[in-house]
């Protein structure tokens, strides 16, 4: 009996050690195995002076920080910078962040300026109104009056969205200061140290797209010391007769694509100072404005370099200007190697103009330094013209000639009116006509000044 006991405890070791190595060797090969599961992670602390924790989206590529979720209230009334300003704070520090203005709701924000740099990919999303103080007397007194938003040494950044920047611009306008035209040839005041509305400083690789600008006090965008800018589908506006009001200046920028955009304003659409090189201009309607301007440039004898400009495919209507490269007597440097193609006219006073006698005062001084113009191309150039002025002028420096300027089927008629041939203007200026150009401009002179004066060798 006792063996037969013994006997059967051995059979049942035997089968309970095959049981537990069977399930042994089935998880082992299993392909999906279930992984353990982990203690959960400890928060990572976050610095406080950046408000509560955002919301998180179902994309965690893409973190977004709605400026709501730090206090904003979006009533068009309260203060809401300080939203903004942390918003940002904590959108820097990770890659591809987002900060949100929502749609249906107006934040007002006081002068700032949003530093980098930061994690790549930041995205600043306006889609609903954000707007300054309304006027001079509500502007607070410690903040700039020349700037309004400023983003500063930033890389690989996007600024878009679906909604509006309001300049809140009148009251800055109607200030008794800088005199402007008004209706019917009166005079009426302009802006002192009016705000820029939103300035690029010292950054690179940047994208512009798809914001209404409205009613700036003063130049709506302005790009400074910047290097690979990309602006595309923007809506640029105010009123006609608004001072200073340029739509997008540039200067020290290099590496410009500017497409798809309508700007109608009181000045230059688009503006280009010194320091310029690289920029590529299409699909652009301009007007009612000043026009599309190289310059001014020479300002208080300065040295001034603009060099590979190209505009095509535009429309100018409705303006004071449509081509124009302006430069002050006494400057010096250069500007080389412009392309303006494909341009329609319609109603513009001065269609295509190269002043080299800018001043804003009737006291013209004729110096012997000046900036030396070159190499520019006028191709398919057509339209109509407002007959108060002749649609071409070429006032070039008596001391330094313009050279290798080219006309190519530039083809201008009165706006209103029976057709006039209004003889072109030239001074000091060389260049060829390719085609015959309407109206005619026989006073281009052929080849190249036997010298361009001592100031040439100060070119760029």
């Amino acid at each position: 009996m006792e063996t037969l006991i013994l006997l059967l405890l051995i059979i049942a070791v035997f089968l309970l050690l095959q049981n537990v190595d069977s399930r042994y060797h089935y998880h082992k090969g299993n392909p999906n195995p279930i992984p353990p599961l982990l203690p959960e992670e400890s928060p990572i602390p976050s610095d406080q002076s950046y408000g509560p924790a955002p919301s998180q989206p179902g994309n965690t590529s893409n973190c977004i920080f709605d400026v709501t979720d730090f206090g904003a209230v979006g009533d068009g009334a309260s203060d809401d910078t300080g939203a903004f300003r942390d918003a940002w704070k904590a959108a820097c520090q990770v890659e591809n962040g987002v900060v949100l203005a929502p749609s249906d709701m107006v934040f007002t924000i006081t002068s700032t300026i949003f530093s980098g740099p930061c994690q790549p990919g930041l995205v600043f999303q306006i889609d609903g109104v954000i707007m300054p103080p309304d006027g001079p007397e509500c502007w607070p007194k410690s903040d700039s009056n020349k700037q309004w938003i400023v983003f500063y040494r930033m890389d690989t950044m996007t600024f878009t969205g679906t909604g509006t920047i309001e300049g809140n611009g009148q009251k800055w306008w109607d200030l008794p200061c800088k005199p402007h035209k008004g209706p019917n040839g009166s005079t009426l005041p302009g802006p002192c140290d009016s705000p820029a509305m939103i300035r690029f400083f010292m950054s690179s690789n940047l994208v512009v797209t798809g914001l209404r600008i409205q009613n700036s006090p003063q130049f709506h965008m302005k790009f400074d010391g910047c290097e690979g800018v990309l602006i595309d589908k923007l809506s640029i506006s105010s009123p006609k007769l608004s001072p200073n009001t340029d739509g997008i200046h540039i200067e020290n920028t290099k590496s410009v694509g500017i497409y798809n955009s309508v700007i109608a304003n009181g000045d230059d659409c688009i503006s280009i100072g010194t320091g310029c090189s690289d920029v590529d201009i299409e699909a652009v309607t301009c007007g009612p404005s000043h026009g599309i301007s190289i310059g001014s440039l020479g300002v208080h004898n300065s040295r001034a370099c603009v060099s590979n400009i190209t505009i095509r495919n535009a429309v100018i209507k409705d303006s004071d200007n449509g081509l124009r490269i302006k430069t002050w007597q006494g400057g010096t440097g250069s500007v080389s190697s412009l392309t303006f193609e494909n341009i329609q006219m319609e109603n513009v006073r001065n269609c295509v103009i190269i002043d080299q006698y800018y001043c804003l005062t009737k006291a013209r001084r004729n110096e012997t330094s000046a900036v030396y113009l070159t190499d520019v191309t006028y191709r398919n150039i057509k339209g109509t013209y407002d007959v108060r002025n002749p649609p071409i002028h070429f006032a070039c420096s008596d001391t330094i000639a313009c050279t290798n300027i080219t006309m190519s089927e530039v083809e201008l008629l009165p706006y209103e009116g029976v057709l006039v041939f209004d003889d072109p203007f030239c001074w000091n200026a060389y260049g060829v006509q390719e085609t015959l150009t309407i109206p005619p401009i026989d006073c281009l002179q052929d080849g190249m000044p036997e010298s361009l004066g001592e100031n040439s060798l100060l070119g760029c």
